[in-house]
């Protein structure tokens, strides 16, 4: 929905509101007039209902006001006297409706001093629960959120088992674009395959002020740009599965390449604008290699001695391997005393991979080899030619296009680009874009596969593990990652024992108030 088209819809919010409440803003003392102004007619509610102003806010706050809705719709007619469960399921089933029936056909006593405690433990339970969860949406939506680590592609810096706490406000908080979802659920219902949300109508895209621009080697948490579909490889870019931004997957990774860049691989080293990228202290390159051993080798024992990841046996007889390892590593498992023989798993230069960005033959890319390419930066004009337009068609369709509410359509004929019919030579870039790479260089799914991540779709970055554990729950914690930081130089120090000492501190010092206070009432 267009801005013009949610505009609308807000007023048509209002005229109802104002149809289905005057006379009950005039029964408790106000005007009628005063039940048409909009937002003024919401504080002028919350003083009828007896409930503080900045409720008003919650109700502008996506996600947040379906829930706080209902709870107006309620506290409304009881606030005259309707307080049965008859009146309660009325006014829900019927989306607040109910209260045009109030409205125009009972008689209203307004109730000014109406006492606001749950009249039971339940009604008590459910204000609580309601007001934790509104409360838990709020810091979930607009400034930390937590994650989770599933693949390897960062090892070294983050590993599988992570437990994440990603700001959202170091870039800027994303106001959710899907106005119809149950709270801090992403996708889907646990359990089931259900959708949990509504995939319309979107909200416009709008991001709150940050305080940080993406710098060069952050690790950022993004949707998934190509997650509409089903598969992206060239000639099967199709298959869609229509999944607004805000519900594609949550993907981390590193951002080597900011926008206006001109970037390359060479051998698996990025290398942005002619010089090698230099990553930080705590990022460590992992490469795929190939070996073979004179005796048997249990894999678990190679990732524990070795400090080697993704290792994975390549005969029945445990003896040939693929893995992947740093140069440290490498350099150590050299001098393992069965090793035979040991190969890097590379893509020579100038050899195409057709499943490699931007799927064309004229640009023999490949994982190991790739570029050099530009990343569109906002306000930047370029050359739109054949030669040039497998990079950015994808763009101008769909990121600067179907996703944000615009019917881009490029054809070709011959030598000549056409965007919605009309010839074109070149675009100007509305959004930045960046390019997100793993640390694990040969094993990981990245924007050499599927290309650019606009700014739109970053979600926020990661800067706490508060928990880490090893191949799952059953093998135990890593109680070193323990409230660690994600960023800085050196070894991550964990803070977990000054915590644990703050959590006891903070039991203590309860115990002898709540003392204080039955010795003070005796």
């Amino acid at each position: 929905m267009t801005v013009t088209g949610w505009f609308l819809f807000f007023l048509i919010l209002q005229v109802i509101h104002f149809l289905g409440t005057w006379k009950l803003y005039v029964a408790a003392g106000r005007k009628a007039w005063e039940a048409a102004v909009p937002v003024y007619n919401a504080v002028v509610l919350m003083k009828i209902i007896n409930r503080p102003w900045w409720w008003v806010i919650l109700l502008f706050v996506p996600i947040v006001n379906l829930m706080m809705f209902p709870v107006i719709w309620v506290e409304t007619i009881r606030s005259f006297g309707f307080n049965k469960s008859k009146d309660t399921w009325l006014v829900l089933l019927t989306l607040g409706f109910y209260t045009f029936y109030i409205n125009y056909t009972q008689k209203l006593t307004y109730i000014n001093d109406r006492s606001l405690k749950p009249k039971s433990s339940s009604g008590e339970w459910v204000s609580s629960i309601l007001f934790a969860v509104v409360a838990a949406t709020i810091v979930h939506t607009y400034f930390m959120q937590p994650f989770t680590i599933p693949t390897s592609s960062l090892e070294k810096t983050l590993l599988v088992g992570d437990y994440l706490f990603v700001s959202k406000f170091h870039y800027g908080a994303r106001v959710p674009m899907t106005s119809v979802a149950l709270p801090m659920l992403h996708d889907s219902i646990p359990l089931t395959k259900s959708k949990s949300y509504l995939s319309k109508p979107q909200i416009p895209y709008f991001r709150l002020p940050g305080f940080q621009d993406i710098e060069r080697n952050d690790i950022v948490v993004f949707n998934w740009p190509v997650d509409t579909l089903i598969d992206i490889r060239p000639g099967y870019m199709r298959g869609s599965v229509q999944k607004p931004i805000d519900k594609k997957s949550n993907y981390v990774k590193r951002c080597v390449g900011l926008p206006g860049d001109s970037l390359e691989v060479r051998d698996g080293y990025v290398f942005i604008n002619g010089k090698q990228n230099e990553l930080p202290e705590r990022a460590k390159l992992q490469f795929g290699y190939q070996f073979r051993t004179s005796q048997p080798l249990n894999p678990s024992y190679l990732s524990e001695r070795y400090d080697i990841t993704d290792v994975y046996p390549m005969n029945r007889e445990y003896t040939v391997f693929s893995a992947h390892m740093t140069d440290e590593a490498l350099a150590k498992f050299k001098n393992y005393p069965s090793l035979d023989t040991i190969v890097a798993v590379k893509n020579e230069k100038g050899l195409w991979d057709k499943n490699i960005f931007p799927y064309s033959q004229n640009y023999a890319f490949n994982n190991t080899n790739f570029g050099p390419i530009y990343i569109p930066k906002a306000g930047v004009t370029v050359s739109i030619t054949p030669e040039s337009l497998p990079f950015y068609k994808r763009i101008i369709e769909t990121y600067e296009g179907t996703e944000m509410g615009i019917d881009n359509k490029i054809t070709q004929s011959g030598t000549q680009v056409f965007l919605n019919g009309e010839a074109i030579s070149n675009y100007t870039f509305k959004m930045d874009y960046y390019w997100m790479m793993g640390d694990n260089r040969d094993n990981s799914q990245d924007a050499r596969t599927w290309g650019y991540v606009p700014f739109n779709h970053v979600v926020g970055k990661p800067v706490f593990v508060w928990m880490s554990w090893k191949n799952g729950i059953g093998r135990g914690g890593r109680w070193e990652r323990f409230f660690t930081t994600v960023g800085g130089s050196g070894t991550p120090v964990s803070y977990f024992k000054y915590f644990l000492i703050a959590l006891a501190g903070w039991f203590i010092f309860n115990f002898f108030r709540k003392k204080k206070k039955e010795k003070a009432k005796s």
